[in-house]
């Protein structure tokens, strides 16, 4: 069953805050320290001519078309306690589709979405933890010619694992499994991530991540393609995300990351290249 319009507002909010009332970190499952914060400033460079379609095969898009979506994201985490931590992420984008008739273009911020990361278990250099999180779309009108999104709330519930491999190899991996609720006509979601994160030196870093989203074909049978092709109403999709940092102090690093993807069905098939700027403060550690 789906919801529609106010109840799904009032049920989304009423989960955020038992999240924030139940009692990534820097990385996956674990949590930040009480007082820590984590900021996260990105420029993305998206393109794609290409989409899978119906059947999960590459297709050109008809009469020349591509889709570009620029923009320049803030991500952030705050330790509310422990074992509690507080994140919200937007971005401001410039959407523009076009082929040999047409150029439509839009500007303007995305989805909102809010989360809370709560652990609940710590073991011998890992955590398990569950994390709620809820979208909000009134930062857009649905209407323009290429929407920032599918205008609508989602509300999801995620699981996270994730386990230091030191002193064996300086490193780590993370696995999450969750399922997002989408109100109104788009169909809901299984997400899914699988995470390989090592140093390479004193200040070098990087990482490589499965991030996998598998639709519940339960969308309305109004649902509508938009004139963004990655805001399909239902879709599967996976990108693997590869990133390497430098480490500038100890508290500062920039990031480079390249995002492929590279499985997915009823939606765009492009490259995401980002340049990041990291910035981390624990309270005892300035």
């Amino acid at each position: 069953m789906k919801f529609t319009g106010k109840n799904f507002k009032i049920a989304a909010a009423s989960i955020f805050l038992a999240c924030l009332t139940a009692s990534q970190c820097f990385a996956g499952a674990w949590t930040a320290e009480k007082g820590a914060m984590y900021h996260k400033l990105s420029t993305n460079h998206y393109s794609a001519d290409e989409y899978f379609d119906d059947d999960s095969e590459r297709t050109d898009y008809a009469h020349n078309g591509n889709f570009r979506d620029l923009n320049a994201g803030y991500y952030v985490e705050y330790g509310l306690l422990d074992n509690l931590t507080l994140n919200g992420s937007i971005s401001f984008k410039s959407l523009r589709f076009e082929n040999d008739s047409i150029i439509n273009k839009s500007s303007g911020f995305s989805d909102l979405e809010l989360g809370a990361k709560y652990r609940i278990l710590e073991t011998r250099g890992g955590a398990f933890s569950v994390q709620g999180l809820v979208k909000i779309p009134d930062t857009y009108d649905e209407n323009d010619a290429v929407p920032m999104g599918n205008g609508q709330y989602d509300t999801e519930m995620r699981f996270l694992f994730g386990q230091s491999l030191s002193p064996v190899i300086p490193a780590y991996f993370n696995v999450e499994t969750g399922y997002r609720f989408r109100a109104e006509e788009p169909a809901d979601e299984i997400r899914y991530l699988l995470e390989f994160g090592m140093d390479f030196s004193a200040n070098c870093y990087g990482r490589i991540k499965l991030d996998g989203i598998y639709g519940m074909n339960n969308e309305d049978d109004e649902a509508s393609i938009s004139g963004n092709p990655t805001a399909s109403p239902n879709y599967d999709l996976g990108k693997l995300d590869m990133a390497v940092g430098y480490k500038m102090d100890k508290n500062a690093a920039i990031e480079f990351g390249c995002r492929p993807e590279i499985y997915g069905k009823n939606t765009s098939a492009g490259v995401n290249w980002s340049v990041s700027y990291v910035y981390m403060l624990n309270p005892d550690k300035k």
